[in-house]
C-alpha cells in the first residue's frame, strides 16, 4: 500500500501496532437480532490470536457437523483479540453445552437460535480499538491529520491482508489466468478477489492524486451512505456536490468483471486507462465470468475518537462499515512499517 496515494499529506509519523493482542480489538456489529428459533444456532465468540477459519473448522467438530454447516459474516483479524459470530446448522438437535468449546484462546460470549445461516457480509460493520506505540510524531500534524480524517473520512483502499504474504494472491491470479490450475474453490476465490481488489485500489489511488476521491466526476456512479446501492451522474449538479461533501452519497470504482461498469465521460476514461494497463488481470476476470460490480471510493468513519494516554502512546477508536479496512484509516496518520 505504500506506492498508492495519500488524501492529507502522508503519515505524520511512525509507530508500532499490535504489539499486545490487546492492542488491536474488533467487534463485530450483525445490526440484527436473531429470532431466537430456528435449526441454526447463533455463537458469538471472543477469540484472540485465532483464525476464523479454524474457529469454525473447531464449531464443526465439535457439533460433528461438516464444515459447510458453519458460517460466518468474515474473517476477523488473527493477530487480535475480537468478537464475531458464527452459525451452526442444528436441524432437529438440542445445541451441545458450547462451553466444552472454550479454550485459552476461545471464549463463548452468547448463543441463541435464528431461522437462517449467517453468510459473508451479512454486517453492519465493525468497531475498533487500537493502540500505537513506539508513537514518534510531530504532534500538530497528527492533530491536523485526525481531524481531517474524521470530517472527511479515509479513502477506501483494500488492506494489504487482501492480497495474501508480500502480495502473492495478484501474482496467483495472474498464473491462473494463464492457465495454471487451481482446484481449490476457496484459494480460487482469494486469488479473484485479490486482482479485483487490486485494479479498485489502482483506480482510487489515481482519484485521490487527482483530488476526485471525494468529489463527483462526471458520469460517476455514486453510492448511497450505508447502503450497496447507488446511480448514475451523467451532469455533476451543485445538489449532487453538496450531498457528497455531507456524506450522503460517495463516488465509486469497479470491482472488474463482465457486465456494464454503469459509468461514463470522465469516470469511465480513468477506469479504462487503468483496465488497458492491466489487460490480462481484467481480462482473466472477464473469462471467469466474475461479474462486474461497484465500491466506494470513500470510507466514512463514526464515532470516531483518539487519546494520548502516554507522550508515545495513541489510542483510536472508531466503526467502520462493512468492508472496511482499518489499514486504511491508520495509513493516512502513521507508518507502520
Amino acid at each position: 500500500m505504500r506506492n498508492l496515494a495519500y488524501a492529507f499529506g502522508g503519515p505524520a509519523g511512525k509507530g508500532r501496532i499490535r504489539t499486545e493482542i490487546d492492542d488491536f480489538i474488533v467487534d463485530e456489529q450483525l445490526g440484527f437480532e436473531p429470532t431466537g428459533e430456528g435449526e441454526h444456532v447463533f455463537v458469538q465468540i471472543e477469540k484472540r490470536g485465532e483464525n476464523s477459519d479454524r474457529v469454525a473448522q473447531r464449531l464443526a467438530r465439535y457439533a460433528d457437523v461438516p464444515k459447510v454447516a458453519v458460517g460466518y459474516a468474515g474473517m476477523k483479524d488473527r493477530n487480535a483479540r475480537t468478537t464475531q459470530w458464527f452459525s451452526v446448522q442444528l436441524p432437529g438437535r438440542e445445541a451441545p453445552d458450547w462451553r466444552g468449546v472454550e479454550s485459552e484462546t476461545v471464549r463463548v460470549l452468547t448463543f441463541c437460535r435464528h431461522n437462517r445461516k449467517l453468510k459473508k457480509g451479512a454486517l453492519t460493520g465493525n468497531r475498533f480499538r487500537i493502540t500505537v506505540r513506539g508513537l514518534t510524531a510531530c504532534h500538530e500534524t497528527l492533530l491536523q491529520r485526525l481531524k481531517l480524517a474524521a470530517e472527511q473520512g479515509v479513502p477506501n483502499y483494500f488492506g494489504p491482508q487482501r492480497f495474501g504474504r508480500d502480495g502473492r494472491n495478484v501474482c496467483k491470479a495472474i498464473a491462473l489466468f494463464q492457465g495454471r490450475r487451481v482446484r481449490d474453490r476457496h484459494q480460487r476465490g482469494l486469488y479473484l478477489s485479490a486482482a479485483r481488489s487490486y485494479l479498485f485500489n489502482l483506480v482510487l489511488s489515481e482519484r485521490v492524486a487527482l483530488g476526485s476521491w471525494n468529489r463527483a466526476l462526471a458520469g460517476d456512479a455514486m453510492m448511497l451512505n450505508g447502503t450497496q446501492r447507488y446511480f448514475k451522474t451523467d451532469v455533476v449538479t451543485e445538489e449532487v456536490q453538496k450531498r457528497v461533501e455531507i456524506g450522503d452519497i460517495h463516488p465509486t470504482a469497479a470491482l472488474w468483471g463482465t457486465g456494464d461498469p454503469d459509468v461514463s465521460g470522465a469516470a469511465l476514461a480513468l477506469e479504462i486507462g487503468i483496465a488497458e494497463r492491466h489487460d490480462v488481470l481484467c481480462r482473466g476476470l472477464e473469462e471467469q465470468g466474475v461479474e462486474i460490480s461497484r465500491r466506494s471510493l470513500r470510507l466514512p468513519l463514526s464515532d470516531f475518537r483518539w487519546d494520548f494516554p502516554q507522550e508515545d502512546c495513541l489510542l483510536l477508536a472508531f466503526f467502520l462499515p462493512a468492508g472496511g479496512y482499518a489499514t486504511a484509516v491508520l495509513r493516512e496518520l502513521i507508518d507502520l512499517d
